[in-house]
């Protein structure tokens, strides 16, 4: 049985820890892995995946219906051992299942000028130098749960989009954009030219979230819990507000903040009417 190759890359064309390759035909191929994963790229792009590696034994409850589903659309499937998937996946905990597919390129910044173009009202997260590819996974995560029009990261010093972010989103990346931009501080003033209310969370700040009127669109813009946000990212902020926290803690893990702040936006344009999510 043929095994997957290691010069490949992660979906979309972000690196991981192997390189592209091009097969028969210019298909630039990826592997996506994790349950979760691999269930939001069969729903959303069916048509791009190409096998499917499924566990020997590992053929219940959730894996069988992701085996189900691939044999209704005739995606070509693969029994390996467990001991050749940790073998292809080194470090990464795959849950036994493992698709290939091609390669979706990633959204540009001129689509990002583009969406910016449509005045959407609605919520953005913007996250500068979150290097950690757990973070990342859990911001995409939150981002899609509070119905983000889209996750903006500087190209630099920011985690790429590997099999681990992936699977950390739990299926969130076929649901949000994720845009990387070279200048953050030149998109965060595209943000503010568009209409939309660009907010920072700094620790520093002296008013807190809660205190906040919010526009109709808004851009909340968080650090890394190391470093925080960068001087220039701060001047390009209309604001900046703190999370309110009980003394001897000093900060939040940046997925937790994103979720506090992108929430407490949630339930004040719902209350209006400004935002509406399916589920609230």
């Amino acid at each position: 049985m043929a095994k997957p190759q290691k010069s490949e890359k992660s979906y979309r064309g972000a690196r991981s820890r192997v390189e592209p390759k091009v097969r028969a035909g210019g298909e630039d191929l990826a592997w996506v892995f994790g349950i979760h994963a691999v269930v939001g790229l069969l729903e959303r792009f069916p048509g791009s995946v190409r096998r499917l590696l499924v566990q020997i034994n590992r053929q219940e409850g959730r894996v069988a219906d992701l085996i189900a589903v691939a044999q209704a659309q005739d995606i070509p499937l693969e029994f390996i051992s467990r001991h050749d998937l940790d073998k292809q996946f080194i470090d990464q905990r795959h849950q036994g299942v493992a698709a290939e597919c091609i390669a979706l390129p990633e959204p540009s910044e001129a689509d990002l000028e583009d969406a910016l173009a449509r005045n959407q009202s609605g919520l953005w997260l913007v996250l500068d130098e979150v290097q950690d590819p757990h973070n990342l996974g859990a911001c995409l995560r939150t981002a899609a749960a509070a119905g983000c029009l889209g996750v903006v990261i500087p190209r630099n010093r920011s985690a790429s989009l590997t099999g681990t972010v992936r699977k950390v989103a739990s299926g969130a990346v076929e649901l949000v954009p994720l845009y990387r931009v070279t200048n953050l501080a030149r998109t965060l003033r595209l943000f503010q030219d568009a209409g939309v209310q660009v907010i920072g969370a700094a620790g520093s700040a002296s008013k807190t979230l809660y205190q906040l009127e919010l526009a109709d669109s808004v851009a909340w813009v968080l650090g890394s819990e190391a470093e925080g946000l960068r001087r220039l990212t701060r001047e390009h902020c209309n604001e900046l507000v703190n999370i309110p926290m009980a003394l001897g803690v000093e900060s939040l893990n940046v997925s937790v903040a994103a979720g506090i702040c992108l929430f407490e936006a949630v339930r004040k344009m719902s209350l209006t009417g400004r935002l509406k999510i399916e589920s609230i």
